[in-house]
């Protein structure tokens, strides 16, 4: 019958028309249906386990299991629970446990919620131009931008706020269109989970007060005025409670919540490094344009054509019509809209704020772009109007776009995060995808084990693996098939990941057996061959060709193995090697050309960056090689470490004591062997003892030591930086008055040829002096000397006090501190570090990481918090806020165990 229908002109008409009707329903449920079917691609982005801590914490607080929400990490408390409380609590309604179904539960509503946004999209642009096919068009865009897709089932934090956003702003045209008061109440609740999701949705709350503010200066008349009143006090006392009720963080002290939440923005607590424009830079460092350049390279062209049209349309009328843009009509949220994209971008990067791994933190300015670039092909099409053939062109040409997007999103299936359009930088090999971050979610290690099992069906599979844990989301029958994060020599497969997108490190280029070919970050290597030392012909013939033009060449380092290099490549190569010599990591520190300097100085030796690769033996010989980057190199430290590889594009924080050998070579002059030559030449700055010479050159310190060892490195290093003025100390150092720096050898400096060599940057501020050293070892003090005065203070304040404890050091328990003090104090007696436990009277005040102990754990060396002054030895640790039950503190030494220990209870 439905057959026949079709056939008539009735029938057609019926159909067009239901099809126009719930064109929107229609699209959303089929990309429901995809998306269901596609879940199980997806792998759990590293976020999932924070957001669950967060809730978990907020769980607790509100039934009444703890005095304030802290989570692990402390700053996780201002992530919203708007969505992740209902969640959590869904999870225990429904008896899930098992973290396979946790996951799909968690991944299918983030999923539903974009697409709830998109269909609010629809009704949006519906509404502003009366056209169900722009309609369709702007839902379209919504769903197939390739990376806030594939964001919509491993993102919980960014994809959400886009979504409510998405309501948002329906809720708002709808609000000042109609101008009653129930409208501007749904508004104010829609705003005020906007905020707990993200701080930045306070830029929409002050946005509709502005408006409001604008019509009542423009409004005629006390009715219309007290209208205008009632539903903005509405709007703003909704948004309020809504947002206080949903952000149990914020009952205490709710001012005070808003202010932290905002000043974290611009202060984020932790310093990530982010490959951007093949560069490696720290996130405090990134460029003002790292927002809207993420924007330009990942958004699909058509869509940022479209949208650049609607903008200067948009900017166009309202000059030209500047009464209109003040008034309440559409021309006004057209620049709403405008406001609500383009402000975001300007303010991040005029406040500096952190934003990291892409444009993820600004996915919302998506939502009022798109409706921007809808209204651009609005604006197109009124233009041809009555030139049929030409706006049917147009709609030809966008709908010829988003197939071919929805295409490149088939082929990047299950990581659309990964798309780039052609204006990336495709200025070097594998770009963009070696110049830009990729990801930090750690999917490409699920979708890794993923392939694996599918290529060995019914296996079990033992495989190493630098991620974090991604098996959780596998079905518990796929999980019991692997034995994960086995020894490296014991896997059959690697599953590496290259967080940065480096290729520097790739070890494809080194397991020959490339059968397993990168998964975009991750590499998926067999190891089954170097696990038991048997290999197919193939990879065997590979391996000796690797080693025959490696030996066909001289050797840039000789020693416990012999170095070379051919291209980008080098190979570390050993005869008569004996069994478990090839083992740990083989690696080089590059030092890039513009650290040379052709007058002798220092390169600056914490720039380089760590590669490495995995040996392997081949037949009595143990082989190795790693590729370059593409970039000159000034020098290389190249060794053999027992310390696993540090994830690509890091710098390499080990301790010189897992360096098993390492040799340097320079391929610019003067090389580091001259540069450190040189240096002898002069009078050393300081010769303060244990071997190290201290020079000052280019506003950097300089340890260097002749006839170096391993052990000679391994105490770790301090650096004490006195200014002329303190108000150049950051606030919270100014009480100690002095900069530390801590630091092991490994992180700035290298070892060739017996010699040691580090070079530490110094602040720029005018410096009264320094004291340098190594705990327990050697120090010395700059000129003029470095005096402690806020030690000497408080040891001059402890005259007269008993102290809670006398022993090896006095210990003092007075206003939320612990003071360590000994008189006749030498530098052995501060040599062995220090442990601090602390028990609280309420064990939820504890971080959830710590509750199964009991206890929080801090560690430190007595150079941290204290010094050395007139044969006396001082330090001050800052407690806890909480309350404190008992304490128990001491010493320790590595290897022998507790030097001595004592148990305080509060004074």
């Amino acid at each position: 019958m439905f057959k026949r229908m079709l056939h008539t002109d009735q029938g057609r008409a019926v159909a067009l028309n239901f099809l126009t009707a719930h064109g929107g329903l229609l699209v959303c449920g089929l990309f429901l249906l995809v998306g269901l079917g596609l879940a199980g691609d997806y792998g759990r982005g590293v976020d999932e386990a924070v957001q669950r801590d967060a809730v978990t914490a907020n769980l607790r607080y509100i039934l009444g299991q703890g005095d304030s929400v802290e989570p692990a990490r402390s700053y996780d408390r201002f992530y919203g629970v708007a969505l992740e409380l209902p969640l959590l609590l869904a999870e225990g309604a429904l008896g899930l446990e098992d973290y396979y179904d946790v996951h799909r539960l968690r991944l299918t509503a983030t999923h539903l919620l974009f697409l709830a946004g998109g269909f609010f999209c629809y009704l949006l642009a519906w509404r502003l131009f009366n056209n169900r096919l722009l309609a369709l068009f702007a839902l379209l865009l919504f769903l197939l931008h390739p990376r806030i897709y594939a964001h919509s089932f491993i993102n919980p934090k960014d994809v959400p706020f886009l979504s409510m956003l998405a309501l948002a702003l329906y809720l708002a045209e709808r609000a000042f269109r109609k101008d009653a008061e129930g409208a501007f109440l749904l508004l104010g609740i829609a705003a005020g989970l906007l905020v707990n999701l993200r701080i930045m949705g306070l830029l929409l709350f002050a946005a509709v007060i502005g408006l409001r503010v604008l019509d009542l200066a423009l409004a005629k008349g006390w009715g219309e005025r007290r209208g205008i009143v009632v539903a903005g006090g509405l709007f703003a006392v909704a948004a309020g409670l809504t947002w206080y009720g949903v952000t149990p963080n914020a009952w205490s002290a709710p001012l005070a919540h808003l202010v932290e939440e905002l000043s974290l923005t611009t202060n984020y607590p932790v310093i990530y490094t982010e490959l951007f424009q093949g560069e490696i830079i720290p996130t405090n460092e990134l460029p003002a344009h790292y927002g809207l350049t993420w924007f330009m390279i990942t958004t699909p062209a058509a869509v940022l054509l479209l949208g650049a049209v609607g903008i200067a349309i948009a900017a166009a009328r309202g000059l030209a019509r500047p009464g209109a843009v003040w008034g309440n009509g559409r021309l006004r949220f057209w620049w709403l809209l405008a406001g609500c994209f383009g402000l975001p971008l300007l303010g991040v990067a005029l406040a500096g704020s952190s934003i990291y791994t892409g444009w993820r933190h600004l996915y919302f300015v998506y939502v009022p772009f798109g409706l921007l670039a809808v209204g651009g092909l609005y604006w197109i099409a009124a233009a041809l109007a009555g030139r049929r053939w030409r706006r049917a062109g147009v709609y030809g040409v966008l709908g010829l776009g988003l197939g071919l997007t929805l295409l490149q999103m088939a082929q990047l299936h299950p990581l659309q995060h990964f798309y780039f359009n052609f204006l990336a930088d495709r200025s070097g090999p594998g770009s963009p995808m070696s110049r830009y971050q990729l990801e930090y979610w750690h999917t490409t290690a699920y979708d890794g084990l993923r392939r694996l099992l599918r290529r060995h069906p019914g296996e079990r599979l033992a495989v190493y693996g630098e991620w974090g844990d991604p098996m959780p989301p596998l079905p518990r029958a796929e999980r019991r098939r692997l034995a994960i994060n086995s020894p490296v020599h014991a896997a059959d497969y690697a599953v590496i990941l290259m967080s940065r997108g480096y290729e520097d490190g790739r070890l494809a280029d080194f397991f020959l057996n490339s059968e397993y070919a990168p998964v975009y970050n991750s590499y998926i290597l067999s190891l089954r061959g170097l696990a038991a030392f048997r290999m197919d012909g193939e990879t065997a013939a590979g391996y000796e060709e690797l080693y025959r033009e490696a030996v066909a060449g001289e050797p840039l380092i000789q020693g416990e193995y012999g170095v070379y290099r051919k291209g980008r490549r080098l190979t570390f190569v050993k005869e008569d090697c004996e069994p478990g010599e090839g083992t740990g990591w083989f690696g080089a520190k590059v030092y890039p050309a513009a650290g040379a300097s052709g007058s002798g100085s220092i390169p600056e030796l914490h720039t380089y960056r760590f590669i490495g690769s995995l040996g392997i033996r081949l037949g009595d010989r143990c082989l190795a090689t790693i590729r370059l980057p593409d970039r000159p190199v000034a020098h290389l430290t190249a060794g053999q470490y027992r310390a696993a590889r540090p994830a690509a594009g890091v710098r390499y924080d080990g301790r010189d004591r897992d360096i098993i050998w390492e040799g340097a070579h320079s391929f610019v002059s003067p090389g580091l062997r001259e540069a450190a030559a040189r240096l002898g030449a002069n009078r050393p700055g300081a010769t303060p003892g244990n071997g190290f010479e201290l020079y000052r050159q280019d506003n950097r310190l300089i340890y260097y030591r002749e006839g170096c060892t391993a052990r000679d490195t391994s105490a770790r290093f301090f650096l004490h930086i006195v200014p002329d003025d303190m108000e150049d100390l950051a606030a919270a150092r100014r009480r100690y008055g002095f900069e530390t720096i801590d630091f092991y050898f490994g992180r700035w400096g290298t070892r060739f040829d017996g010699q040691c060599l580090a070079t530490v940057e110094l602040p720029d501020y005018a410096i009264a002096g320094i004291r340098t050293g190594q705990e327990g070892y050697w120090e010395f003090r700059g000129n003029p000397p470095v005096e402690p005065g806020f030690l000497r203070e408080r040891a001059a304040a402890l005259t007269g006090m008993e102290p809670d404890y006398q022993g090896k050091f006095d210990l003092y328990w007075r206003d939320g501190e612990l003071i360590y003090r000994r008189k006749g104090c030498a530098a052995a007696d501060t040599a062995a570090g220090f442990f601090l436990h602390i028990a609280p009277v309420d064990g939820t005040d504890l971080a959830a990481a710590r509750r199964e102990f009991g206890f929080e754990a801090r560690d430190f060396e007595f150079a941290r918090w204290g010094g050395r002054f007139d044969g006396e030895c001082l330090a001050v640790v800052d407690l806890p806020g909480y309350g404190i039950a008992g304490m128990r503190t001491g010493q320790y030494a590595a290897g022998t165990g507790e030097v001595w220990s004592v148990e305080l209870k509060p004074p």
